[in-house]
């Protein structure tokens, strides 16, 4: 594991799950509180005193709930925003997870949620391993739960994880967002008594073959992909940061043996690319510049 995640990890307690999932502990800010275990806009834009996250009381069950509002300020819209780990407060992007090493079938809570606009916001969910021969992030199950509608006072939901690798993780990273990519003033996500259920064990989980083959590699603009013995078919693609967080989830055909794929908009960095067909998985580092 590389110097730079032992250090981040170093952070929490080592035998947590999921940090104040109930959202009991908040962190007096004096103008503001943050919930504890937790990452908000709240440190960037108290700067104009915009709050996207607030204390909610009483919670359901016990005495308080996060509330995630985006708000505008001037022609900017801050996304309400919360991260069980790091985020990057001026993308509001989310770039590492808590210790964790389960293999649970599917995460709990309870919400309330709003949209104003067109732009729905969602919960997302990564658990991964450090892959030494990779150095990087490598996904053992993920789900991006978009939501639906809107739920104007306490439900329960659960969301079941998708897994992809049959290893156990060593990290988990839970994204709670009141919106989607074009955040709109008011859209809300209230969450409370957040918890993992059940466990799910190693079976019928794809097994790595022959390593596919990408090119150019490092790649700017777009990348290709040999898989060895597959013509015209779709398979299934995810993209995941060096550090885990899922980039893209999306099924794409092999033409004349090969996938290209448009990498324009990616942030210089490592990326690992899993591709998934039948029972097989491919896996390839691609290092973009």
């Amino acid at each position: 594991m590389g110097t730079f995640t032992l250090l981040c990890l170093s952070f929490f307690d080592m035998n947590a799950q999921i940090p104040n999932g109930g959202f009991e502990n908040w962190t007096n800010m004096g103008a503001y509180n943050n919930p504890v275990g937790w990452q908000t806009l709240n440190d960037y834009t108290a700067e104009v005193s915009v709050f996207t996250c607030t204390k909610g009381t009483p919670g359901n069950p016990g005495a308080s709930f996060i509330k995630l509002t985006s708000k505008a300020f001037n022609a900017t819209i801050f996304k309400g925003i919360a991260v069980a780990g790091q985020l990057d407060v001026v993308t509001a992007t989310p770039f590492l997870g808590v210790p964790f090493a389960d293999r649970p079938e599917k995460l709990s809570g309870k919400w309330q949620h709003m949209i104003v606009g067109s732009s729905q916001g969602y919960i997302d969910i990564f658990l991964t391993r450090w892959d030494a021969s990779l150095n990087a992030r490598v996904p053992v199950a993920t789900k991006h739960q978009q939501l639906s509608g809107m739920a104007l006072s306490w439900s329960n939901f659960e969301i079941p994880l998708v897994y992809t690798d049959d290893g156990t993780p060593d990290s988990c990273m839970i994204v709670l967002s009141a919106s989607g990519t074009n955040p709109t003033d008011g859209d809300y996500l209230w969450v409370d008594d957040l918890a993992f259920q059940g466990s799910v064990e190693v079976e019928n989980i794809p097994t790595t073959c022959t390593k596919v083959i990408g090119f150019p590699n490092p790649a700017s603009s777009s990348v290709s992909f040999m898989l060895n013995g597959l013509n015209n078919e779709v398979v299934r693609m995810m993209i995941s940061s060096q550090m885990g967080a899922l980039v893209r989830n999306e099924g794409l055909r092999i033409e004349n043996g090969l996938i290209k794929v448009n990498i324009e908009e990616f942030a210089p960095g490592a990326y690992i690319f899993q591709f998934f067909y039948g029972d097989k998985k491919e896996l390839v580092k691609i290092v973009v510049e």
